[in-house]
C-alpha cells in the first residue's frame, strides 16, 4: 500500500493551462499541422517570442535573433555546447539551477561557484565577479528570479556587473529570465540586455512558456541573442532534435500572442502561498528563509540541525519519511537546507508545514 507524500520538489505551476493555449494546440492538431517545421522555430512562433521579449523583458530583438528549442534547457545546452572548450570556465553563482554546472561539465568545461548567501540576497556582487574572471573565463550564467532561491537582480547590480563584463570581452553571459513573469517585488523586470546594451552582443536570454503559462509538458523554450549564437545553436539542434513540436509551437505562438491577464491572479495565489510558508519556515525552531522576490520556491537554511541530522540530504530523507518531499540544498551547490517549491494548493502546503514541524521536533 503506497503512502501519502506531498512533493514539494517539483519546479512547475499546479495550474491548468490556460484554455485558449489549448484550444490552439487543438487547432493544429485538426488543421494537420503535425509536419517538419524549420529547426529554429516557424517564423510565426520566432516573431510572437520577440514579441514576448520585448513587451515582458524589454529586450528589442528581430525574429532572425530568436531560436526556438525543446525547453529552455535545450537552449542552454546548444548554447554552451556551441562554445566551450575542454578547460575554458564557467561562472555560476550558487546556489545553482541543478542543470547549469552538469552542462557545463558535459563539454568538458571547468565550473567556477560564485557563493552567494541569504544576507546578501543570494546576488554576486561586482567584486566577487571581477576576482573569479580569469583568460579562461568564457560564460557567466545569471538567473533571475532564481531557481531555487527565488532572487531577483535589481537594474543597479545588474548595471555594475555590467561594468566589470565591459572589461573583459572574453565573456559571455547567458540570462536565464524564464521566472520574470512570476515576480512580486513592484516595478518592471530588469535585465542585462536591457541594462547594459553595450554588452547586447554577448548576452544571450533564454526564457519560454513553461512556467508562465504551465506548459511544462510542451517542451517549448526560447532564446533572444546575437545572430552569429543563434545561428551556431541552431546548427547544434539540427543535428540533435530537429525542430521543437509543430503542435507545441503553435500552442506557444497563443501563449505569447494571447491575453496574459490571467497572470494577474496567479501571481497573487502565488505570493499568498509564498508568505504562508515562510511565515511558517521562520516559526519553526531550526529553520529559516528569505522572503524570495519571484519563482516558486523558498531556500530553507538548516544549519542548525545539520549536526543532528548528518547532512541535508540525511534531513530530506528525515522529512521524506513523515511525509513530505523537498529537494537537499547540495543538489544546488549550496549547503544545509533544502529548497521547498509553493507550487501547490493551500491545504497541501499546509499539511506539509505541519508535517515538517512534526519532524524537526
Amino acid at each position: 500500500m503506497g503512502r501519502d507524500i506531498i512533493s514539494l520538489s517539483v519546479g512547475e505551476p499546479d495550474f491548468a493551462t490556460p484554455p485558449h493555449v489549448i484550444a490552439a494546440a487543438k487547432a493544429a492538431l485538426d488543421a494537420g499541422d503535425t509536419r517538419y517545421t524549420p529547426v529554429a522555430g516557424t517564423q510565426r512562433l520566432r516573431e510572437a517570442a520577440a514579441l514576448h521579449f520585448k513587451r515582458d523583458l524589454g529586450i528589442t530583438v528581430p525574429s532572425a535573433q530568436v531560436i526556438v528549442s525543446a525547453g529552455g534547457k535545450q537552449a542552454i545546452f546548444h548554447a554552451l555546447l556551441a562554445t566551450l572548450d575542454p578547460g575554458d570556465e564557467v561562472l555560476i553563482p550558487a546556489p545553482w539551477w541543478v542543470s547549469y554546472p552538469e552542462i557545463a561539465r558535459f563539454v568538458g568545461a571547468e565550473v567556477v561557484a560564485l557563493p552567494t548567501g541569504a544576507s546578501g540576497g543570494f546576488r554576486i556582487t561586482p567584486a566577487q565577479l571581477e576576482a573569479a574572471i580569469t583568460p579562461r573565463t568564457r560564460w557567466l550564467l545569471l538567473n533571475s528570479p532564481g531557481n531555487p532561491t527565488g532572487a531577483t537582480y535589481p537594474a543597479e547590480e545588474l548595471r555594475a556587473l555590467g561594468g566589470v563584463l565591459a572589461r573583459h570581452p572574453q565573456v559571455l553571459v547567458l540570462s536565464d529570465d524564464i521566472y520574470a513573469p512570476l515576480r512580486y517585488t513592484p516595478g518592471a523586470h530588469a535585465t542585462l540586455a536591457v541594462e547594459c546594451p553595450a554588452l547586447a552582443d554577448r548576452i544571450l536570454t533564454v526564457s519560454g512558456v513553461s512556467k508562465s503559462h504551465a506548459m511544462t509538458g510542451f517542451r517549448i523554450g526560447v532564446a533572444a541573442g546575437p545572430e552569429w549564437l543563434i545561428k551556431a545553436m541552431a546548427k547544434l539542434q539540427s543535428h540533435s532534435s530537429g525542430n521543437p513540436a509543430s503542435v507545441s509551437q503553435a500552442a506557444a505562438v497563443a501563449a505569447f500572442e494571447g491575453p496574459q491577464d490571467f497572470l494577474l491572479d496567479w501571481r497573487e495565489r502565488f505570493r499568498a502561498r509564498r508568505d504562508s510558508v515562510v511565515t511558517a519556515i521562520n516559526a519553526i525552531a531550526g529553520l529559516s528563509t528569505p522572503v524570495p522576490d519571484g519563482a516558486f520556491y523558498c531556500m530553507v537554511d538548516a544549519a542548525p540541525l545539520t549536526e543532528r541530522f548528518g547532512d541535508d540530504e540525511a534531513l530530506c530523507l528525515h522529512l521524506l519519511d513523515h511525509g513530505v518531499a523537498v529537494v537537499a540544498a547540495s543538489a544546488f551547490g549550496s549547503g544545509a537546507g533544502f529548497r521547498i517549491s509553493f507550487a501547490a494548493d493551500d491545504a497541501k502546503l499546509d499539511e506539509a508545514m505541519r508535517r515538517i514541524a512534526r519532524a524537526v521536533a
